[in-house]
């Protein structure tokens, strides 16, 4: 037991470490953990770590799922919802007979085999490919592709029409019970921890009743996400947020790492093929999975709009730079690791399971040629198809948007001021007081929302000097505090409302 509990901290350290490199390198936090994990699995007498399957799909993928669903836009996910299906349905399906049918007629394996490797491999893993993309600003309508995309994947097998109907509901309900145990909690800590145990309780008990546990937990996080403001209140979310993407960013960097240190496992097992029929099977299947989703994502993009003249008007065609990205980013992770290393050793009947050793083997270098491969390439391939900071615009609209809607909301509350102060017969004083904060806030908004130098110049001045008004007041808060006129409940106290202050600035710049 304390072994194991030194290998975890060993192994949060190196996430750390690893993370901190990749920021100073640029480079992708998941590629640099793959490819650490992978060189300490090198290393000789160096205790093993292996990935045991229920770890994941247990443990791992719940939260995972849960939080990509509830950042999910409902209203972006339903409109894009025929790309999103014929992603995760079609191109799975279709790239699963694509590589069965290379893996019998130029590896010779079985159909049966084939099938089984294609299964596991076909669902791309979008973590890695967002976590990149994000940052280079590419359109949104993209991300939204590759986050629906990754929400549905996973879960293909299963979507049964009668089964996704029960799971949905499943999900609703639970959504529902834990909504309501958190506004009646009524407790930071405790509704916290109650959205911890959400998506374990929406992904386990469908799968306990022969259901799908992915569809339950992706419904759950998305009712949440759709019902939560009127029942969470405001500390529980700022809270909540910094909560779930610590969490978040441990779970997908130790996932990135272990996978690298499964590479001992996969070699150890592997020692009685030939190394050159090796290279080969591999350089076959990682080709056609790169090839199978760019033949299956064009057509599935333009021939819908070519034959239905509704859907050509209502969403036009895309330019061919957005599905070639899509395509590109069809790299392979931690959840097809997993399935290959849940195979059984031995089948029914009682006799080994037919090239399970292969399968595994095939499986991990997929990953690490397309984790690697395409994930490294994929900036320089943005840039080369001119989307780099092709979101900027788009942002910028949106932006526009905040800033209107900031405005109406501070009028609302103007003009709510003012009937109170007619109704109540509040102090005149009180109301002016409040009256001039809030013409500041809209006077601020409004700069905000101008175009031009000038515009720019006002937010940049206003911005500077607030943010050195607040480190002077903190300075002289510490300076209280270590004086010993402020007692440290007072000092966190007063140190939390100037951080929301200046997040608040940080966050409208």
């Amino acid at each position: 037991m304390i072994s194991t509990i030194q290998v975890l901290i060993v192994l949060l350290a190196v996430v750390a470490a690893v993370a901190v490199l990749a920021n100073r390198l640029k480079i992708p936090p998941a590629i640099l953990l793959v490819v650490t994990g992978v060189l300490l699995a090198l290393i000789p007498n160096l205790p093993p770590v292996e990935l045991a399957p229920d770890f994941v799909l247990l443990l791992v993928l719940p939260p995972v799922i849960y939080t990509a669903a509830f950042n999910m836009s409902w209203r972006e996910f339903r409109f894009n919802l025929r790309a999103i299906t014929l992603l995760a349905l079609g191109g799975v399906v279709f790239t699963t007979a694509a590589v069965a049918a290379a893996a019998h007629w130029l590896m010779g394996l079985p159909w049966a085999v084939g099938f089984v490797l294609g299964a596991i491999i076909s669902p791309p893993d979008p973590v890695a490919p967002l976590a990149i993309a994000r940052r280079l600003d590419i359109p949104h309508r993209i991300l939204v592709v590759l986050e629906g995309e990754g929400l549905a994947n996973d879960a293909t097998a299963l979507i049964l029409y009668g089964e996704a109907v029960e799971n949905e509901r499943g999900g609703i309900g639970t959504g529902w019970v834990m909504l309501r145990l958190r506004h009646w909690a009524r407790d930071p800590l405790i509704e916290i921890l109650l959205s911890l145990l959400t998506p374990y309780l929406a992904f386990w008990v469908p799968g306990h009743l022969g259901g799908s546990g992915v569809v339950a937990t992706v419904t759950a996080g998305l009712y949440i996400s759709f019902n939560g403001p009127r029942l969470i209140n405001a500390a529980t979310r700022l809270q909540g947020v910094f909560f779930w993407e610590f969490f978040n960013y441990v779970i997908e960097g130790m996932v990135f790492l272990i996978t690298g240190l499964q590479a001992r496992t996969v070699i150890a097992r592997i020692g009685d093929y030939d190394l050159a029929q090796l290279a080969a099977s591999v350089a076959v299947i990682a080709a056609v999975i790169i090839a199978a989703r760019f033949v299956w994502v064009f057509p599935s993009i333009y021939v819908p709009r070519s034959l239905v003249p509704a859907i050509r008007r209502k969403d036009p065609s895309p330019p061919w730079q957005w599905p070639f990205v899509l395509a590109f980013t069809g790299i392979r992770g931690i959840v097809s690791l997993a399935a290959a290393l849940a195979l059984p050793f031995a089948t029914s009947g009682g006799q080994a399971f037919p090239y399970r050793d292969l399968i595994l083997f095939l499986t991990f270098s997929v990953i690490l040629i397309t984790l690697t491969g395409q994930g490294l390439m994929l900036p320089w391939v943005i840039r080369k198809l001119g989307l780099f900071h092709a979101g900027r615009r788009e942002r910028e609209i949106n932006r526009a948007k905040e800033h209107k809607a900031r405005a109406q909301a501070i009028q609302a509350a103007a003009e709510l001021l003012g009937k109170l102060a007619a109704e109540r017969n509040l102090p005149s004083d009180v109301v002016e007081a409040i009256r001039v904060q809030h013409r500041d806030r809209l006077k601020h908004v409004d700069h905000g929302n101008e175009t031009g130098d000038n515009s720019s110049e006002h937010r940049s001045h206003h911005d500077e000097v607030e943010l050195l008004l607040i480190e002077a007041e903190r300075m002289t808060i510490n300076g209280l505090y270590r004086s010993g006129q402020l007692k440290d409940e007072g000092r966190r106290l007063l140190e939390r409302e100037l951080d929301m202050r200046e997040a608040h600035l940080e966050n409208q710049r």
